[in-house]
């Protein structure tokens, strides 16, 4: 890693961590070696030189190891890229068994847009993207993997008729009443969760009901933030680590919210995208763009300012993985019960191009 890499991540680490002196934990002196950090390539390695489907489970069991040394209960969940869930026959890609290696790396999986919101916003989600998601997505809750399911719908009926779909496949669903950033507020219906309870939330076991939000500032202050969802009684919230720019959420408000207005503790989860990175991520450096370093590839088209990165570079895997300068390092230090790691659809983009990456199953498109 660079000096000037190095100075970026300590400085995110130095405002991640600000925190009362009493709710701060101690950092090990010494960060034991997670079992796949050394598998990585110690040389740069083109697209055309590695399986970028196998990479990628590579870099989660990774991920999940590191994060597991550092904290036992730490929980993984890969959203998207539910192909890598089966190893497919290059000869016959009908012919697939499960990746259990990657399978047992994870702590549960999360799709969008499974039943409806895909591509029209709260509309039917096609039966050829259904179909081949659901057996996926069945296969995993089978073999004992939680699945969260969060379709784009914000009508009570269309609500309703997703999460009896979902709940027909023991999936746990949530309306979500937005897409990206504009996931900026809870829901409108149902005004309660959908299965509210009293209960210790102690594992994705045990989650009746869930909400995600992408951006936290509409809330106001963090404080008001995590007052406003102390005030709800979700099992478990997702949300991105900075609350505004340049501001992640202090250790203190992860803290509070863990706890639900009825009483029981629930889990908090922070997103985490390991396939792509975008000019306002804080770890970007103002000499950056395409093509510089050579690990950044094409923009997305979700947006022109994220771009796909080869993820099996060491130095894209030093950023976000494997040591106390690392994003993943950050988000355990600051209290959160798990990561949910997106951008695991990028693999797509590497092996068959963008118009593969959009049509993918696991694809918002």
């Amino acid at each position: 890693m660079s000096m000037s890499l190095r100075i970026t991540a300590r400085l995110f680490l130095f405002v991640l961590l600000l925190a009362p002196a009493g709710a701060r934990a101690q950092a090990p002196a010494q960060i034991p070696a997670a079992p796949g950090d050394q598998a990585i390539a110690p040389l740069p390695q083109r697209a055309g030189d590695v399986d970028p489907r196998e990479e990628m489970r590579r870099l989660v069991q990774s991920i999940s190891a590191y994060a597991r040394n550092q904290k036992q209960n730490f929980a993984v969940i890969a959203s998207g890229g539910v192909d890598l869930l089966v190893k497919r026959d290059p000869l016959d890609m009908d012919k697939a068994l499960p990746a259990n290696t990657y399978r047992r790396s994870l702590s549960g999986v999360m799709q969008t847009g499974v039943y409806y919101g895909v591509p029209e916003f709260n509309g039917q989600t096609d039966a050829e993207r259904r179909d081949a998601l659901v057996p996926l997505l069945e296969s995993a809750h089978r073999s004992g993997l939680p699945v969260l399911i969060m379709d784009y719908a914000k009508s009570a009926d269309v609500i309703n008729q997703g999460r009896s779909l979902a709940a027909k496949h023991g999936f746990v669903f949530f309306g979500a009443p937005a897409r990206g950033q504009m996931l900026n507020r809870l829901p409108g219906y149902p005004s309660h969760p959908f299965g509210e309870n009293p209960d210790n939330i102690l594992s994705l076991g045990d989650v009746h009901n869930f909400v995600a939000l992408r951006n936290t500032a509409p809330f106001g202050r963090q404080d008001e933030f995590a007052l406003k969802m102390h005030g709800t009684n979700f099992d478990l919230v997702a949300v991105n680590v900075f609350h505004r720019p340049g501001e992640p959420l202090t250790k203190q408000a992860v803290e509070t919210l863990k706890y639900k207005k009825i009483g029981g503790k629930r889990l908090v989860f922070a997103f985490m995208n390991i396939g792509t990175a975008a000019s306002y991520d804080y770890f970007w450096k103002a000499n950056w763009r395409e093509g510089a370093p050579l690990w950044i590839s094409a923009a997305t088209p979700e947006d022109p300012d994220r771009y796909f990165v080869e993820y099996w570079q060491p130095e894209w895997q030093q950023i976000v993985t494997g040591n106390e300068n690392s994003y993943l390092y950050g988000i355990i230090q600051q209290g959160f019960d798990g990561v949910i790691l997106e951008g695991l659809d990028s693999f797509r983009f590497f092996t068959d191009g963008l118009d593969a990456y959009k049509a993918g199953p696991g694809s918002d498109y």
